[in-house]
């Protein structure tokens, strides 16, 4: 299976860069060790997944584009999709799962995109349903490689900003991101350890890892978890990623992932959700060597108010 390289992450850079924002590193909370964060919350939509779907649109051929096209996403990427297609008029479908978070499916429809929900393991099927059914073109959460070449931008502006960071830690969830952080900060920090982080209620990755095979896991054992953006399993694609160019792969709980949040927003004014607050917890549990300076990507900031202000007053 055929990875994508850094020149991949270096073309995709020159497309989405007057559409996406170039996050800066920032302190994150207070340890012996320094600590930056990447806040991908930043972004228009919130999260880091605003880059690879502003990639995926600018590769798109024109009769693809008239047609529209179409996604399955929990949240963040139907977001940044829709945000993304309406920037260029084009028309977007978003199949959600039932149970979605409710503040990302209103931002989808903020943004234009007509949803369509599924049961979680119907997701994909309905998806390809509409390919076929409507003549839309599938552009998936992560399961290609212009996708992972956007998400891939994020691990160049790290090494960019960061010379030589000991650690970079990265949330899996599908795998996108973490598949192209690997592979801008392989190739461009050879010496820096790529750790990924899942919760422990959605280790699949971890597991398949182990194993050294894809491991899936059934829609209703990853639901258990707070971080919402983890409930999704590696394709063979994002696997092969990870595999080749990840140190490893870490879990934390899910009070783990709770504390982190609020320190993050005390200590550090960033608004992370449960996902974007797992590369934070697994530095501050010590479970990677703490060993130089660290960036901790925060995938993205999309979180109910109510949650939010649950887990800061918590550290109070």
């Amino acid at each position: 299976m055929e990875l994508i390289s850094l020149a991949d992450v270096r073309a995709a850079a020159e497309r989405v860069r007057d559409r996406v924002l170039r996050t800066p590193l920032l302190p994150g909370p207070r340890s012996d060790t320094p600590l930056w964060l990447k806040p991908e919350n930043l972004q228009p939509v919130g999260a880091f997944k605003i880059r690879g779907a502003v990639n995926a649109l600018a590769c798109l051929e024109p009769a693809a584009r008239q047609a529209g096209v179409v996604t399955h996403s929990s949240g963040n990427h139907g977001q940044a999709l829709a945000y993304a297609a309406r920037g260029e008029g084009i028309h977007c479908v978003v199949v959600v799962p039932e149970g979605a978070s409710r503040v990302k499916a209103a931002a989808m429809r903020r943004f234009g995109a007509e949803i369509v929900p599924a049961a979680p393991a119907d997701r994909q099927a309905t998806a390809l349903k509409l390919v076929e059914e409507r003549g839309l073109t599938l552009v998936p959460p992560f399961d290609h490689p212009d996708i992972i070449a956007g998400q891939g931008t994020v691990g160049a502006e790290v090494c960019a900003d960061l010379a030589e960071p000991a650690t970079v830690l990265v949330p899996v969830g599908g795998g996108g991101l973490a598949s192209g952080v690997a592979t801008a900060v392989r190739a461009l920090s050879p010496r820096t350890r790529i750790v990924g982080v899942e919760p422990e209620l959605a280790a699949d990755a971890a597991e398949s890892l182990d194993a050294d095979r894809l491991v899936s896991w059934p829609p209703e054992r990853a639901q258990r978890t707070i971080a919402d953006g983890t409930r999704v399993g590696l394709s063979e694609l994002t696997f092969a990623h990870l595999r080749e160019r990840l140190d490893g792969i870490v879990t934390v709980t899910e009070d783990e992932i709770r504390s982190a949040m609020g320190a993050i927003a005390r200590e550090s004014r960033i608004v992370a959700e449960p996902s974007g607050a797992l590369a934070a917890a697994a530095f501050r549990t010590g479970r990677v060597p703490a060993d130089g300076p660290t960036v901790a990507v925060v995938s993205g900031g999309n979180v109910d108010p109510a949650l939010l202000s649950e887990v800061v007053a918590d550290g109070q």
